[in-house]
């Protein structure tokens, strides 16, 4: 059977992996490189060949079972790492880093700060009260239970906020406007709402692209990089895929792109392919790799993996800059941070990469959208896969692929297969 996948990220990858030894597999890749948000960089620094990555960087093995079992199978080798988290406030002025008492404290006027000590203590009583969320299939926003419940403007503004905002690339905004219950039960399910005894975190030995690499190395399908798909078409036997390449038949597709990219894509989308697809929106983040370390905490004690800004102006969105030098271990003393829509504060000359990202808003009408998965995978020859339904994690797309794949499976007895129509572009 003929089987084509739009897009290359994790769950793109891993339907082409699962399916290629069975089926013949025509991955399409708008991009020069496989991987999506998998994307690794090599360069030079200090005399050093290194690969650093900007996009998916960290997964463990308790809360990334699938991602792990692949890894597992491809013999793809990993280390262990750091995920210390640092708060700075340009409104404030207050600096910390939760991995340490030292660095929690490195700012010694904060051990006598009633504010700074009223966030510690709304930490505890948010890690001891939030669980209660998921007795309740529905729940206000966050910003509307962190009202109700009265937390106080320290642990709101200088640690919850700026802490979702880097884990899900979000303005404070669109943070707020998280379902509570959502981001709790994430919390919950990746043991962040308990003070010790968390799993440990791991980043992929030599970059998080040589799992690409692997996948490659030992599979048959067939790769169109730099071939964008500009509309499917879908018939009675199969699916028409307009590419850069010309115009292909199909037996089913299966659209592993953003859900909004899909919805473009398909030229026949019926009402709840729209209302589906539609109902999840994207945020554009700007990424920037570069060595400006005035882009972390100004008191190196302060300095962590993931190190969040929160701006002067109330009404500019929370950033976050993270030090690659500790998430990945490099062996060099000059900092590669990887810093999210915050380019104008960074020296233009030490800048090594300018990217662009789109990371799914997870607002109530996205958490409605996902729960309606089955209502629109495979109608008329066509699938979707994506960590668009989850949380948007790499984890959360292999597994979106896992069902895709298992579902398809189960509909294969006496298809008949397409006819293979070509027309160049």
């Amino acid at each position: 059977m003929r089987i084509a996948v739009i897009g290359s990220g994790i769950a793109g990858l891993s339907c082409a992996w699962w399916l290629d030894s069975e089926h013949e597999v025509t991955l399409f890749e708008a991009n020069d490189y496989l991987g999506g948000h998998t994307h690794t960089h090599a360069l030079q620094v200090d005399g050093q060949a290194l690969a650093v990555d900007t996009g998916f960087i960290v997964f463990n093995q308790s809360h990334y079972p699938l991602l792990t079992a692949l890894f597992d199978e491809l013999g793809v080798a990993s280390q262990p790492t750091t995920m210390g988290f640092s708060v700075h406030s340009q409104r404030s002025g207050v600096e910390y880093n939760a991995s340490t008492l030292d660095g929690l404290f490195c700012q010694r006027r904060n051990l006598l700060s009633p504010r700074f000590w009223g966030m510690l203590a709304d930490l505890r009583r948010f890690y001891r009260d939030a669980p209660s969320l998921l007795r309740d299939a529905d729940s206000p926003t966050l910003g509307q239970y962190l009202q109700e419940q009265q937390f106080g403007d320290a642990f709101v503004e200088e640690h919850l906020l700026p802490m979702a905002s880097a884990l899900w690339s979000s303005p404070t905004a669109q943070v707020r406007e998280f379902p509570a219950r959502y981001l709790v039960q994430f919390m919950a399910n990746h043991q962040m709402l308990q003070m010790s005894g968390r799993t440990p975190w791991r980043v992929v030995s030599g970059g998080s692209a040589r799992y690409v690499d692997a996948l490659r190395a030992r599979w048959r399908v067939r790769e169109r990089l730099e071939c964008p798909v500009y509309g499917i078409e879908r018939l009675a036997w199969g699916a028409r895929v307009r590419s850069a390449a010309g115009i292909e038949g199909f037996d089913k597709v299966i659209l592993a792109c953003h859900s909004d990219q899909a919805l473009r894509l398909l030229e026949d989308a019926d009402a709840s392919e729209r209302a589906v697809l539609g109902a999840i929106r994207y945020q554009p983040n700007e990424v920037v790799l570069h060595t400006d370390a005035s882009l972390l905490p100004r008191n190196r004690k302060a300095w962590a993996a993931w190190n969040a800004h929160v701006p002067r102006d109330p009404r500019a969105p929370c950033t976050v800059s993270y030090c690659m030098n500790l998430l990945q271990g490099l062996p060099v003393s000059t900092p590669l941070v990887v810093t999210l829509n915050r380019s104008e504060a960074i020296n233009p000359d030490k800048i090594l990469r300018r990217l662009q990202y789109a990371h799914p808003v997870h607002d109530h009408a996205a958490v409605r959208a996902q729960r309606r998965w089955r209502e629109i995978q495979g109608r008329r020859h066509t699938w979707f896969a994506g960590a668009y339904w989850g949380w948007g994690f790499h984890e959360d797309g292999i597994r979106s692929a896992r069902n895709v794949v298992d579902a398809l499976r189960e509909t294969l007895p006496g298809l008949q297969p397409a006819p293979p129509p070509m027309v160049p572009a």
